[in-house]
């Protein structure tokens, strides 16, 4: 899960990390009220979306009182920015900034570690300076069962060439900043800028955090910082039903048991479209191991829900959930659902006891299953079948 800049600079606030006053509204009274609040001379209206470039977009403007805040944020809020809608702002502390630095620790999985980045030029171009000058982007190797000590921090600050004079700075909030990394679990952490400010402070600016949703069970907090109004309403569902479930664009709704069996399964589904009006899978749906009515029927209320779905191939190798007990479950959920059953499935399955799961199914003779023999076949006939819809 990826952070918004506030809720960022509250974590880093939480963990120590030095960060300048900042609070959130989402209309342009609330940034005047957050602006006198502030009391600060100057603020920055930043708009909160998570993606990259906003103040190229001109999502990022100085306010010098608190009535040139709203009229800012007026300008801001509702705007589109790569695609995402702005509907809150930060109102932030302004900075007298003598130097822009920058600094992340990120999951390295190519190398199975974590990995320190660090610059003393930072700001909006440091992807530029990472290509024309890679050698100015100091990237250093973190342990996991170490992280970053007194000692990593000072080979970090001593690699990047920060200057002498905030070297013992810049090492204390790195320290800081893997504080956060480490405490909440994060897959990245990254400050651009870190500045050094006119008196000499050491300050985050800006902060990105990604939250490795594999832990959310040691971290109940981390459910409200979900943006639950952008969710998609059929991925919502999904996690409420422990679902491992991924929205696509296509037409063919597909369920398996595996992800590595999914993932072969849209593969496939979308080759067989290239036969049938280029249709393509429509979603990722892995119901684990367990296919039992009740797992079976939320899978496909959910998929079912897609107006986009045509057709919905169901994909299952038995091997400790048995294919009549997966079967059973197929029939029970199409009863389950009733009415709200409406679109074809083809089912393909195969494995332990896949005779027993075909009778079971030939057997119920559900107007709306079609049985599938081998993967290839049933693929070619929910894409022919999502074409004819």
């Amino acid at each position: 899960m990826d952070l918004f800049e506030y809720q960022a600079r509250d974590m880093f606030e939480k963990h120590g990390v030095p960060v300048l006053g900042g609070i959130v509204a989402t209309t342009p009274e609330e940034a005047r009220a957050a602006a006198e609040k502030l009391g600060s001379a100057v603020v920055v209206v930043k708009a909160q979306v998570k993606t990259g470039g906003r103040g190229k977009a001109g999502g990022v403007k100085l306010a010098r009182s608190p009535q040139e805040a709203a009229d800012r944020a007026a300008e801001i809020l509702g705007m589109d920015i790569k695609g995402h809608t702005v509907h809150r702002v930060m109102i932030a502390q302004g900075a007298d900034i003598a130097e822009e630095y920058y600094f992340s620790v990120l999951l390295d999985r190519a190398n199975r570690s974590y990995l320190a980045m660090a610059s003393k030029e930072g700001g909006m171009e440091i992807e530029q300076l990472a290509v024309e000058r890679p050698e100015a982007l100091a990237r250093v190797p973190v342990d996991p069962t170490v992280g970053i000590d007194a000692a990593k921090a000072a080979e970090i600050v001593a690699t990047a060439g920060f200057d002498a004079d905030v070297a013992d700075q810049v090492a204390d909030v790195l320290q800081k900043l893997w504080g956060v990394y480490q405490a909440e679990d994060a897959t990245l952490v990254e400050v651009n800028p870190l500045v050094k400010t006119g008196d000499g402070r050491i300050v985050a600016l800006d902060g990105k955090v990604s939250l490795d949703a594999n832990a959310d069970f040691r971290h109940a907090d981390h459910a409200e910082l979900e943006d639950k109004a952008a969710a998609d309403p059929l991925e919502a569902k999904a996690k409420e039903n422990d679902l491992n479930y991924v929205k696509l664009d296509g037409s063919v709704g597909v369920i398996g048991n595996g992800a590595g069996l999914v993932m072969s399964t849209l593969d496939v589904v979308a080759l067989a479209g290239e036969k049938h009006g280029d249709v393509t899978p429509a979603n990722f749906l892995d119901i684990g191991g367990g296919a039992s009515a009740e797992v079976m029927a939320a899978g496909l209320d959910v998929i079912l829900g897609d107006p986009q779905v045509k057709s919905v191939f169901v994909n299952v190798f038995g091997g400790i959930t048995a294919c009549d007990a997966v079967a059973n479950g197929i029939v029970a959920a199409l009863g389950i659902l009733g009415d709200e059953a409406t679109k074809p499935l083809v089912v393909r399955l195969d494995g332990n006891n896949v005779e027993e799961g075909r009778r079971i199914l030939a057997e119920a003779a559900h107007p709306l299953v079609t049985l599938a023999d081998t993967m290839d076949g049933g693929a070619d006939k929910a894409a022919e079948l999502a074409n004819a819809s």
